[in-house]
Parts: structure tokens; sequence; C-alpha cells
């Protein structure tokens, strides 16, 4: 069912668990998806011993594909007119992530969102906005 501009009011959220226990083999197989071979997303031993990070890490853009399939989950495909986001902290193998919508303003048939994505430990891991079509 299909948003609809009059049942939206400024302060409502949508909230979706987008992953538990995100596997490195979820992240390899974004990089191979993607074509996104960077090792620090994939050699552990590079990413360790010359990055310096503790583990490798997950791609920015597939936490933002985890979070734009929450919007189109909420407002429906092809709804979307705006999406953006900045990445925050980086995302770890066995986080698992949530992301929620909530609506700051309906005008015109656009609804305009704020997107936050989180970790289970509370941490935004990427912060933006969004904007659809609504009936």
């Amino acid at each position: 069912m299909a948003l609809s501009a009059s049942n939206l009011n400024a302060g409502d959220t949508y909230t979706e668990s987008l992953v538990e226990d995100l596997k490195r083999t979820q992240i390899v197989m974004y990089a191979g998806a993607s074509g996104d071979y960077n090792p620090v997303h994939t050699d552990e031993k590079f990413t360790k011993e010359l990055a310096g990070y503790p583990s490798v890490f997950a791609h920015g853009m597939l936490t933002m594909g985890m979070t734009g399939t929450m919007l189109t989950n909420y407002v429906g495909d092809g709804r979307l007119t705006k999406f953006g986001v900045r990445f925050t902290s980086q995302v770890w193998p066995g986080d698992s992530l949530n992301a929620t919508a909530t609506v700051e303003d309906v005008t015109d048939g656009i609804v305009n969102l704020k997107v936050e994505t989180t970790n289970q430990d509370g941490t935004v891991v990427l912060s933006g906005y969004a904007a659809a079509r609504v009936d």
C-alpha cells in the first residue's frame, strides 16, 4: 500500500533491520558486484598490517544500498526523487544495522525524510536525506 500524504506527519518514523551479524562473505560479494576490490574491504593481512585497521570493513556504498532498500520498502518502488548520505563511521564484520527514516515535512506531494543507519551499539554509521513522491 502506497504512502498517503494525508497520513504522514512531521516526526513519523519507519525503522527496519538491514542486517544482523554482517559477514565478511557479504562484504566480498559486494566487492565483486561493485567492482571495488580495495584491499581494506577484502584483504585482512593488508588491512591490519599495512593500513592499520583492526579488520576489513564494509564499503560505504554497501551500507547506502541496504539503507536505500529500507527507503523503497517504506515509500514504494519508483517514488524516491532524492537520496544522499554521509558515511559517519565504519561498518565491521559482525555488525548489525538498523535504518530509520523520519518525516521532516510533506509539501506538494513530496515527503522529505531524515535518514540514519546505526549499528548494534547505537553508533550512527550513515546519515542523510531522502525525498519521495507520495499520493
